[in-house]
């Protein structure tokens, strides 16, 4: 079985995988787990959309891993570490330093 045989659609049952963008490949990696978790169909079915899954689930972290990757690359670390770009967290209201009018600084 080569690559192009197990991203090729079961039996016409979707677009070819390597071609999906990251919301397609979810919305219908969506679909997929709708339709095992139902329950309908035979097993042969139910084996097939699942290897569909798996496939749909690898295309999507492609497309994470991409990202990160961009990511990364424009946070402009030369040693390949990231920003992080978490955000700053706001401290509580009782946490805030006041400035007293004469510049001394009070909590």
């Amino acid at each position: 079985m080569t690559s192009d045989d197990r991203t090729a659609p079961p039996s016409g049952d979707g677009p070819d995988i390597a071609q999906l963008t990251y919301e397609q490949a979810r919305d219908e990696l969506v679909r997929v787990v709708q339709r095992l978790e139902s329950g309908a169909g035979t097993l042969e079915e139910s084996l097939a959309l699942w290897e569909r899954g798996e496939l749909l689930a690898a295309r999507c972290q492609e497309w994470l891993d991409g990202a990160r990757r961009r990511l990364e690359a424009a946070s402009g670390r030369p040693d390949g570490t990231t920003t992080d770009l978490s955000p700053t967290p706001v401290p509580a209201e009782h946490e805030t330093i006041d400035q007293d009018h004469d510049g001394s600084e009070s909590v």
